[in-house]
């Protein structure tokens, strides 16, 4: 495995330089900025990812202002207690992509949310609080308590809501493939171990948060 900074030097060669490449890099939110973030509008990005896996983004986007509108705001005492009649209309709603599958999970994202915030203040701080040298613990409770928010779409609507942690895109695990961290895509415990235990390396010897690594190590390749 090389030291980050001569990962850091291939991905400025590609990227015009220095300068170029940092002005990509970004910061994720601060902790006390996540803690902020109402609990309605982490269910609002979870759900906006699910549907948009394996779908067009942009239909999506474009149609957002229905979903918001048809789950009232993602309000979680409302989308808590969804029923039957409710998944009935929904799925006939024209507001919405009507996929009756990702349309439930709302429902039982809701519910998980409001596990979590049951010994926090909020859901938000679970979030903020959750140690970035443990980013694929979280990913892990995603998967295993949240609904269709394992692999890149729990990666994802991290990313979006500015928690630290990385993607593993298609370049960035050809990058940690050519580090010999990994031999493909990671998906058993050790292997994401191992992926962790390389972001820990580097945050170490750089100081840089894992989302400007993931992104150096993308534009190293990519």
């Amino acid at each position: 495995m090389n030291r980050f900074d001569e990962i850091y030097g291939i991905a400025a060669g590609r990227q015009g330089g220095k300068e170029a490449l940092d002005a990509k890099l970004g910061d994720p939110k601060t902790r006390q900025q996540l803690a902020a973030i109402p609990d309605d509008r982490w269910l609002s990005c979870m759900t906006k990812c699910i549907f948009q896996a394996g779908f067009n983004w942009k239909v999506v986007d474009s149609m957002w202002p229905g979903f918001e509108a048809a789950f009232q705001g993602f309000d979680l005492d409302h989308c808590t207690f969804l029923h039957d009649e409710d998944f009935d209309r929904l799925v006939s709603d024209k507001r919405i992509v009507r996929h009756g599958t990702k349309i439930r999970s709302v429902q039982q994202n809701a519910v998980f949310l409001g596990e979590l915030a049951q010994d926090h203040n909020s859901a938000a701080e679970v979030f903020a609080h959750w140690p970035p040298d443990d980013y694929v613990g979280l990913l892990a409770t995603l998967k295993k308590r949240g609904s269709r928010l394992g692999g890149n779409t729990g990666q994802y609507f991290l990313r979006f809501m500015g928690v630290d942690g990385f993607i593993l895109s298609r370049d960035v695990v050809a990058r940690l493939m050519v580090e010999e961290i990994i031999d493909k895509a990671p998906t058993s415990q050790k292997a994401m171990k191992a992926v962790q235990d390389a972001f820990n390396t580097w945050q170490d010897q750089t100081g840089l948060s894992l989302t400007q690594i993931s992104r150096v190590l993308a534009m190293s390749i990519g």
